[in-house]
């Protein structure tokens, strides 16, 4: 069976694995997912990141954190789905809890945070919200 959306199961992965309390998720490997997992491992939302060789196949491996017993991440959630993208220009780029979180943006300068993206002046395609 084919996946449509990759990012959404990794998001789903992550979640699912924090509500049980698993220190570690992994889950199939791609440089998107790779660049999402540093900008998260910069953001100090996970431990670490790290992608293996597992036969044929390349599996990412996330080193989930917690604090006093719950998880750092509370809420993680696509923005940009394969049947609507959201792009948002530099202007437009949103505030996440009024800079709390971070929204993860793929931009033409590659995969950042929003602050970064402001920074930079460049706008591009809203993948994710972290809080």
């Amino acid at each position: 069976m084919s996946m449509h959306d990759p990012i959404a199961d990794m998001l789903t992965r992550i979640r699912n694995a924090q509500m049980v309390g698993h220190t570690e998720v992994t889950m199939p490997a791609s440089g998107l997912k790779g660049a999402i997992a540093k900008v998260l491992k910069d953001e100090d939302y996970i431990e670490d990141f790290a992608t293996r060789e597992n036969g044929a196949k390349r599996e990412l491996a996330i080193g989930l954190k917690y604090y006093a017993g719950r998880p750092v991440i509370e809420r993680i959630e696509r923005v940009s789905k394969p049947g609507l993208r959201v792009y948002k220009g530099r202007d437009d780029i949103p505030r996440v809890m009024n800079g709390l979180g971070v929204a993860i943006l793929s931009t033409s300068r590659g995969v950042m945070t929003d602050r970064k993206a402001r920074a930079d002046g460049v706008g591009g395609e809203v993948l994710c919200i972290v809080a």
